[in-house]
């Protein structure tokens, strides 16, 4: 197993490139890696890191075989515990970050005229309620060891806020977007913004994501593009499913829209979980939309409910060159302010 030590300083990576071209792969195209960490804080998780470091596990020897892993490790123990665990299936970085939710705090890998580039965006503990020591750097970290150049942007954004077809089409919510906690923005503020740092061309906006959300909606619980023109989102598990009139109100709104092309949507439905209650007995934001589209597989989070298997033979029709895997992860999606979320919610993807 290879072990990258100290961060090193990465002192030309700043400049400027507000004036080239921009593109974001969408996350089926080939990837150089999976970023994503290893639980090291036992206070964010209710002192309790056996069963997030399981889920954790379970997703890399899941994409191992046909991925290259890079797994943040945060102090000794975690130095010690990760490769204990894994092997040799993951390249180890030490590195200091908050928590393990990466697709936030991490970078946005694009392609511009002059090579890789890393999209950093400000963050603030989604909208101040998660305010984590080494959250506000770790983004610049990874896309120094990535060897990208950095771009940012002076607004907040998390990565799980947006999702994108590579073809210049963004859906999101208004409820994470237009949250007042985050920028203050109005629906044509936040398009202008998000026209300047994807390149997008049209942005289909959804009322709301979850019931219970710790992130205020975030749009990769509850719609994703899995190809070009193509989107999946879920329908209601029976009559107590918490977020039924969500879901329903989701696969409206994206029956009825069009894509940057110009062209209707196929919208794909896959069943939701439905009602799954934390240890506390609160409902949680569990979602089999989360999955991590990688190289060869999606891995899908599923929590022994009816749903699942019906899930997953859906988007295994829908990803017919890839294995679809479930694995559990009710570990991530912990229990009161603890975790709160899943596979894609912990990794971020770096382009080939």
């Amino acid at each position: 197993m290879r072990f990258f030590g100290t961060l090193y300083i990465w002192g030309h990576m700043r400049a400027a490139l507000a004036n080239t071209s921009i593109s974001i792969p969408p996350e089926w195209a080939p990837q150089k890696a999976i970023w994503t960490a290893w639980p090291a804080n036992s206070e964010e998780w209710n002192g309790d890191l056996a069963a997030p470091r399981r889920d954790v596990a379970a997703l890399v020897r899941a994409l191992a075989p046909t991925n290259h892993i890079r797994l943040l490790v945060n102090g000794a123990k975690a130095e010690a515990s990760a490769p204990a665990e894994l092997g040799d299936m993951a390249e180890l970085v030490s590195a200091h970050y908050g928590d393990i939710w990466l697709r936030d705090t991490g970078p946005i890998f694009a392609r511009t005229e002059d090579g890789a580039v890393a999209l950093r965006f400000k963050t603030n503990g989604w909208g101040g309620k998660f305010d984590l020591p080494d959250d506000q750097t770790i983004g610049d970290d990874i896309a120094k060891l990535a060897c990208a150049q950095i771009r940012k942007f002076d607004f907040v954004l998390e990565g799980g806020a947006i999702d994108h077809d590579g073809a210049g089409t963004i859906l999101a919510t208004r409820e994470t977007l237009l949250n007042p906690n985050r920028n203050g923005w109005s629906e044509v503020q936040a398009e202008a913004a998000l026209r300047d740092a994807f390149g997008a061309r049209k942005i289909i906006w959804l009322d709301q994501g979850l019931a219970h959300d710790h992130t205020d909606g975030h749009i990769d619980n509850v719609a994703r593009f899995v190809a070009p023109g193509r989107v999946v989102c879920q329908s209601p598990s029976g009559a107590d499913d918490p977020n039924a009139a969500i879901l329903e109100g989701v696969a409206q709104t994206l029956a009825c829209a069009t894509d940057a092309q110009g062209s209707k949507l196929d919208v794909v439905r896959i069943p939701s979980p439905g009602l799954i209650a934390n240890a506390m007995g609160e409902p949680s934001p569990a979602s089999h939309m989360n999955f991590v589209i990688a190289n060869g597989v999606v891995v899908v989070p599923v929590y022994g409910t009816p749903s699942a298997q019906r899930a997953l033979e859906a988007l295994q029709r829908v990803f017919p060159t890839r294995k679809v895997i479930g694995l559990p992860s009710h570990g991530l999606l912990g229990s009161g302010m603890s975790g709160g979320g899943s596979f894609h919610c912990i990794t971020q993807q770096e382009p080939s």
